[in-house]
């Protein structure tokens, strides 16, 4: 991609509301764009970000048998009504009446739908346990947003939900999500820690969500010094010893990164969803769910991977591999630049390549800003000596390399 027809322009200004650093960058770097509260759209810098997000949990969702599925934002009065969460939803619902006068909700979360599609299909033993997940938008009626990314009221969300049998069977396959979703994190950069929590909105016999320990977290973090316990405070109150080993508890902030629950029956009773065991017998179906929304976790990298600078992607998220930058607009440099734009091409080395009439200053301002991991410099000065620049993002020190040998280095 040449930069000088990317549709992105930075900024030095720190947006007034930015009150978190992946606000501030995310903005800057014109990764967003803030359409009204807590609604953004997301520029080519910020969607590349995203997919490549979204494909590391796709393929952490198909690893433990996942199916994909993709289910309506619009949702009837009715379904709500089974649950008794039409009126009772926290945050409230956003609701609406078409011109049949029929009432429809945006969906914040979609255990209704879930459950009624799946009451349709699923009638015996035989047809568990089944997982089904989806990538889709979703709509929270916040009271306040804030934090640009980290609290919205539309966004993308994947939700994972299981069906089963038995508590039992319920249980192992919770586990394994959890050991799935520190795998996600850990890809994307993150190290998260399991926390008890509450489950909200979205009921059920437990849950945890992932806290990434950060001091922009708005939760409320007590982790053991020895063991492995950690908890939410609005979970267990301001307790100060583990309940497991009688440790200190340390206190500190962190942001929800994902989310698990254990559901138990409460949907598929509400909703009338059984099956028939091995012995005939009508039993309600055991459901879990297991949440991660995609733009807070592209906020939660920024938050960890930045310097005075910018933003320092993780190459497995970075919206490019490479920021190539021609230094000077004389022939030569252009000419050499240019080839070598075209071998990383067709290396399949996804490049970003600053072409534009801009100063040295500028160029390198913005590529610390965009935060691309390797940074590849032509200019002048270079080609005297037949070589390129290179400077990962994250280091100081620059490396001459013969332009003959770039491949072995990208």
């Amino acid at each position: 991609m040449k930069q000088s027809k990317l549709f992105a322009e930075t900024k030095k200004q720190v947006p007034k509301d930015a009150k978190t650093i992946s606000h501030e960058l995310l903005v800057r770097g014109d990764f967003i764009d803030q359409l009204t509260v807590g609604v953004y759209s997301f520029l080519p810098l910020g969607w590349r970000v995203h997919r490549k997000i979204e494909q590391i949990i796709r393929e952490g969702m198909n690893a433990i048998g996942g199916q994909e599925v993709f289910l309506p934002v619009l949702a009837p009065r009715n379904i709500w009504e089974e649950t008794n969460r039409w009126k009772t939803m926290d945050p409230p619902l956003f609701k609406l009446r078409d011109r049949h006068q029929k009432d429809l909700s945006l969906g914040p979360t979609h255990e209704e739908v879930i459950t009624d599609l799946t009451r349709k299909r699923i009638k015996s033993y035989k047809d568990l346990p089944i997982y089904l997940y989806q990538i889709q938008d979703k709509f929270r009626n916040e009271m306040r947003s804030s934090g640009g990314l980290l609290r919205v009221r539309e966004f993308i969300m994947k939700d994972l939900y299981s069906f089963h049998v038995s508590e039992n069977d319920l249980k192992k396959y919770y586990e394994k999500v959890k050991g799935a979703y520190i795998k996600i994190f850990q890809q994307c950069g993150l190290k998260v820690v399991p926390v008890e929590a509450e489950s909200g909105a979205i009921g059920g016999i437990l849950s945890h969500e992932f806290a990434l320990i950060a001091k922009s977290g708005e939760d409320k973090i007590l982790t053991c010094s020895k063991c492995d316990y950690a908890a939410n405070v609005n979970k267990v109150g301001r307790i100060k010893i583990c309940p497991n080993c009688k440790a200190k508890l340390v206190f500190s902030h962190g942001i929800e990164s994902g989310h698990t629950f254990n559901l138990g029956t409460k949907y598929s009773e509400a909703m009338g969803a059984y099956f028939t065991d091995k012995d005939g017998r009508k039993k309600p179906i055991v459901m879990g769910c297991y949440g991660i929304g995609l733009g807070r976790l592209m906020a939660a990298i920024v938050e960890v991977y930045n310097d005075k600078n910018g933003i320092i992607w993780p190459k497995e998220v970075a919206p490019f591999d490479a920021h190539l930058l021609q230094i000077g607009n004389n022939k030569n440099t252009k000419e050499i630049a240019g080839k070598v734009y075209s071998t990383l091409q067709k290396k399949q080395i996804e490049v970003l390549y600053d072409d534009r009439k801009e100063s040295a200053g500028v160029k390198f301002a913005d590529a610390d800003l965009i935060g691309i991991p390797l940074r590849i410099v032509i200019s002048e000065k270079t080609l005297k000596n037949e070589s390129v620049e290179f400077k990962k993002r994250e280091e100081k020190k620059v490396k001459l390399v013969k332009i003959k040998d770039i491949l072995k280095y990208v």
